[in-house]
């Protein structure tokens, strides 16, 4: 099946503040038409400068953007077929609910029934029925949020861009408004540009997620195989928990890798290339297993001390150190209710299957 073609085509932008800030360094990205995209990384990586090249509120030092084809060049972002959501949601206080969604529909002349037939539709599709008379200070953070969402729908944009849009919502509602961008997103069948410093959010609600550092983009991939399979240090190391070891490489061939690993000593793990040097590898803290005997078969296996433990509710955090010096996480699932299995200071077997494990190059 072909991918459905790109809304928005970047070519090696970059965005330069002065002689020594470069914000945006080189990036080249596809977005595709109908896609809920993603654009992750933390804070001063680039994303939301990213974000305002592409809504036209800042001016590209170098490169092109083209949306639906058009390049981008000297276009307004009021000429642009986008709207944006801001991190603030910017609802008029003045204005009730009915006025703030029907605003931009007002300003440029759309005849009276039609933004009335417009501004009911957006508000059912936020599901804000018979708010519209309502004013923003008789509304929840959510509610403010929902009509800032049904503002920039209404005028139908080829593309809705979204500047960390659920930042200032508490961490239930915020879940919830996650399903619900979705749910919007599949509704409308437009594209959705998201940026977000949450890797939960991003990979909950995105089809692709890019993930920036430096002003560069790292990786772009589907939520799990940018979970499952990051491409360097930065990337497994930022997205969720990981346990990364620092390593060097004694024999790589015929789909193994032997690596020499700081505080755990030499391993065998797949690898699909010939690699030598110093290199990295790592495993999900939910990879790992704990057992006070040495497990059987062919794991990684390691004797390490419990050091802390740290309760989540539906799971635990255990810290371990080697004899090596090497720190390992694990996490384990809560799924009994005779408390802890296991005491701080014991000596115990944490372990892996070497297929869990990644060989980072970078």
């Amino acid at each position: 099946m072909t991918a459905p073609a790109p809304i928005i085509e970047i070519r090696n932008v970059s965005k330069r503040f002065g002689r020594h800030i470069t914000a945006v360094d080189d990036v080249t990205l596809d977005i595709r038409a109908g896609e809920f995209f993603a654009l992750l990384g933390p804070s001063g990586c680039g994303k939301t400068t990213l974000l305002r090249v592409l809504a036209g509120f800042e001016t590209p030092t170098s490169g092109e953007v083209r949306i639906d084809g058009k390049d981008m060049v000297g276009v307004q972002p009021n000429h642009r077929d986008i709207n944006m959501v801001f991190q603030s949601y910017a609802v008029f206080p003045h204005m009730n609910v009915f006025d703030n969604v029907g605003y931009g529909l007002k300003v440029t002349g759309t005849p009276r029934a039609e933004i009335a037939q417009r501004v009911e539709a957006a508000l059912s599709l936020v599901q804000l029925e018979g708010y519209g008379k309502r004013n923003p200070d008789q509304l929840s953070g959510g509610q403010r949020q929902r009509v800032a969402l049904a503002r920039a729908l209404v005028k139908e944009p080829k593309v809705l861009l979204l500047d960390e849009p659920l930042s200032a919502l508490d961490a239930k509602l915020r879940e919830a408004m996650q399903l619900e961008l979705v749910r919007l997103q599949h509704a409308v069948g437009i594209t959705f540009v998201i940026v977000t410093h949450d890797q939960d959010e991003a990979l909950s609600m995105a089809d692709r997620v890019a993930v920036m550092e430096n002003g560069r983009v790292r990786q772009i991939a589907p939520p799990e195989e940018l979970y499952e399979f990051p491409c360097s240090r930065f990337v497994a190391d930022f997205i969720g928990r990981m346990n990364l070891f620092a390593g060097e490489v004694t024999g790589s061939g015929g789909g193994i890798t032997e690596v020499d690993v700081e505080g755990l000593g030499m391993v065998r793990v797949p690898h699909p290339r010939a690699i030598s040097g110093t290199t990295g590898i790592a495993v999900r803290p939910e990879k790992v297993n704990v057992t006070s005997g040495r497990p059987n078969g062919d794991a990684i296996a390691v004797e390490a001390t419990l050091e802390n433990m740290a309760y989540h509710g539906s799971e635990s955090h255990l810290y371990f150190r080697t004899s090596g010096g090497a720190r390992i996480a694990a996490t384990l699932q809560n799924d009994s209710r005779s408390g802890a299995r296991f005491e701080t200071g014991s000596r115990l077997w944490v372990s892996w299957a070497p297929s869990d494990t990644l060989v980072l190059e970078e």
